[in-house]
This record gives C-alpha cells, structure tokens and sequence, in this order.
C-alpha cells in the first residue's frame, strides 16, 4: 500500500513513464509492441483498408477508379437506394477491422472504443457537423443484459466527443426480438428486422425536425439500418445518416 501511494505522488510524466515500462502499449488489435497506447501496429495499420474518396457518396462504398465528378452514385445505390441518406465507415471489413470489432464486442475490450471511436468521428466529420442528434442502434435487451453493454453506445459516445452533438440512446428502443443476422441472406435480413424498431411515444417531440446520425460497430447489407432509420423517420426525424467503424464491400467496389 505504501508502495502505491508513492506512486500516486509521481508527477504525471514519470507515472505514465513507468507504467509503461511495466505495461508497454501493444496494439490494439494484435498486440505487438507499439511506440504509443491505444494505436495500431505498422503491420496492422498497413491491413487496414480504410475507404477514402472517391466512393458513393449514398452508401460511402468506394470507387475502383476515380471518375473526376464529384457526388457520384454507385450502380447499387440507384437500383435500391437505403432507407438512410448517406453512409460513412473507417475501413472496409477485412481481417484488421474485424479483429478489432470481435475485440471490442466478444472479448469486453471496451477500452478499444475510444481508438475506434476517434477513427470514426473523422471519416464520419462531414455527417457529425451537420446532425442535431446522435443514436446509437439499440440491442435487444436480453442481449444487452447478456453482453452488459451495447458497442455502439459506447462508439457514439466516443466519437461524439468535442462536437457538442448529444448522444440520446433513448430515442430508439428494439421492441422485438430478432435472430442472429450471421448467415442470413439480405431479403433474408430484412425480413427478421421488420418491426424491430420503434422510437417511444414520449420520445417523438424531440425527434421533430431533427437530422440523425445513426451510429452502429458494422454495416453489411445495410438491413438494420434501413430498419433503425425507417422508425426514426416514422418517428417524426428528417433525415438519418448512418456512421459505422467497418462495412462490408462486395468485390465491384462500387456498392453492397
């Protein structure tokens, strides 16, 4: 005890030094030795696909070549436009992305949503600066109860940081139970989350002309946020956006 109140006397600069030397920081998805904490690997950060511009400027999936005009839409956007108006994610959902997910969501590494976060407030900058409120897609409640916390609540927060933007959780609620979308097929998916989502009755005053920025960990057909966003709209929203960390990007590149 005596030992950690001399510790706790250290000024800042030399605690942080020493902490380090007993725990130097690793990666954050694969746990080699990194110059700082809370940061990639050179190896990992090379893995990493993050999408930039050119992409879709509906569902933020990215161009194979860069067509010079700018507000483009993707072949898939315009045969099925989403329920949402615009999508943004950091990276595609490849091997690093996908590590760093599964660590956050199955492996309780919630201290990983400050990294991710801060990645996604920047590729989502655009969509941030123009939202009155940020929600966080909901879990079910017995899931909730099983995981303790929702991922994407804790994401939201992360990277609404600084931008004066709230975070209201309470706006959308799962009022029904849906199965495991791993290993269904997109009509599939949109089938299980019909009436999954409801934003509450008391709720809805504050919803009234309101741009959204729906927040969730992954975005894959785009099922569960056509569903979180037809009920904040039903709930009287304007518009909803969607900000994800990954997305899945089928093999044209041009939209999923």
């Amino acid at each position: 005890m005596r030992g950690l109140h001399r510790l706790a006397g250290l000024p800042g600069l030399a605690l942080r030094g020493f902490v380090g030397l007993v725990y130097p920081p690793s990666c954050i998805a694969c746990g080699a030795a990194t110059a700082v904490p809370h940061a990639l690997c050179a190896g990992c950060w090379s893995e990493m696909r993050f999408i930039e511009r050119p992409y879709c400027e509906r569902l933020g999936t990215p161009f194979s070549v860069d067509l010079g005009a700018p507000g483009l839409l993707s072949p898939a956007a315009l045969a099925d436009p989403p329920v949402y108006q615009r999508a943004r994610a950091v990276a595609r959902y490849d091997a690093t992305a996908r590590r760093l997910v599964q660590r956050l969501k199955y492996e309780d590494r919630l201290d990983l949503a400050g990294a991710l976060g801060g990645m996604m407030a920047r590729a989502g900058a655009e969509l941030m600066a123009e939202a009155d409120l940020v929600v966080p897609v909901p879990l079910w409640r017995w899931r909730l109860w099983r995981r303790r916390f929702n991922q994407a609540a804790l994401l939201a927060r992360t990277a609404t940081r600084g931008s004066g933007v709230p975070v209201a959780p309470e706006l959308l609620a799962r009022v029904r139970r849906t199965r495991q979308q791993v290993g269904l097929s997109r009509a599939a998916r949109a089938e299980n989350l019909q009436g999954a989502f409801r934003v509450p009755d008391g709720m809805r005053p504050r919803l009234q002309g309101r741009r959204v920025l729906l927040v969730d960990d992954v975005l894959t057909t785009g099922a569960t946020a056509n569903a979180a966003a037809r009920a904040l709209l039903r709930g009287g929203a304007t518009a909803v956006d969607v900000l994800v960390f990954a997305r899945v990007v089928s093999d044209g590149r041009d939209g999923v």
